[in-house]
């Protein structure tokens, strides 16, 4: 009998959601664990065994110099590697630090800064190594995550939204909350994935997914000032869980473009 792919699952600067959104897969766990060998799932299990592995799912940031030496071991020994969430994909909620002096903050917050091994700058993992498909999201979407690892397993490509949150909000039959009640929203310019939870719920779109393909960020920022929202506001807006996003990153700059960090 021919051996099972070995799936390890890894994680780096995070706060470890999507870990448990593995686990919340429940059943369908059960399913993908009878077709893979978890060799190592640390918050999972304490059993483990060394690789090679088919199949590296990386949570997490690269943050510190260890992380760095660390995602290079982990992409040599393994065939495939799929980040998995906003830290993953774009260097998460701890990202803001890029737009900040670390240095400022160490002294700040640690009473012996200097023992404190950090890097500048927190980023996602295809910058640091190669990656093979991402999955966006704070968290990941679990229907996403199975979608991408059965796709995997039967050699076939990933069938993974890439529209707008507004087209899932049409399919579910939600007011627009822009149009319905002038709230804020992100939608328009954030990759669906989520359900479109927020706005079901009349409250406007995060950005947990990150921006969709094309943004018209330009766009939605002459809106929200049209709403009232100041420039630091919608700076702010933009720089939440995929604050270091490209898209989302030029659009925080464009708001206040004399008060951007250098």
């Amino acid at each position: 009998m021919a051996a099972k792919p070995k799936l390890g699952v890894w994680k780096f600067a995070s706060c470890d959601g999507c870990q448990l959104s593995i686990l919340d897969c429940e059943e369908e766990l059960l399913a993908v664990a009878g077709a893979l060998d978890i060799v190592d799932f640390r918050e999972a299990s304490s059993a483990i065994a060394p690789g090679p592995y088919d199949i590296s799912l990386v949570e997490g940031s690269v943050t510190t110099p260890e992380d760095q030496q660390r995602i290079k071991e982990i992409r040599a020994e393994s065939k495939l590697v799929i980040a998995i969430g906003a830290c993953a994909t774009a260097g998460g909620i701890q990202g803001l630090k890029n737009f900040a002096n670390v240095e400022d903050y160490k002294k700040t917050v640690y009473q012996h800064p200097e023992a404190l091994k950090t890097l500048r700058t927190s980023t996602s993992i295809k910058e640091n190594v190669t990656v093979d498909l991402e999955l966006r999201g704070c968290p990941i979407s679990k229907y996403q995550l199975l979608e991408a690892v059965s796709s995997l397993l039967y050699k076939r490509a990933p069938n993974l939204p890439t529209e707008t949150v507004c087209v899932e909000c049409k399919r579910k039959g939600n007011v627009c909350v822009m149009v319905g009640y002038g709230t804020p929203c992100m939608g328009p310019v954030t990759q669906t994935g989520c359900g479109a939870i927020c706005p079901s719920y009349n409250r406007g779109c995060y950005g947990c997914f990150g921006p969709q393909d094309t943004p018209n960020t330009a766009s939605i920022s002459k809106d929200f000032a049209a709403k009232g929202m100041s420039p630091v506001a919608i700076k702010r807006f933009f720089r939440t869980f995929n604050a270091n996003a490209a898209e989302f990153r030029a659009a925080a700059d464009a708001a206040e473009p004399g008060r951007s960090p250098k």
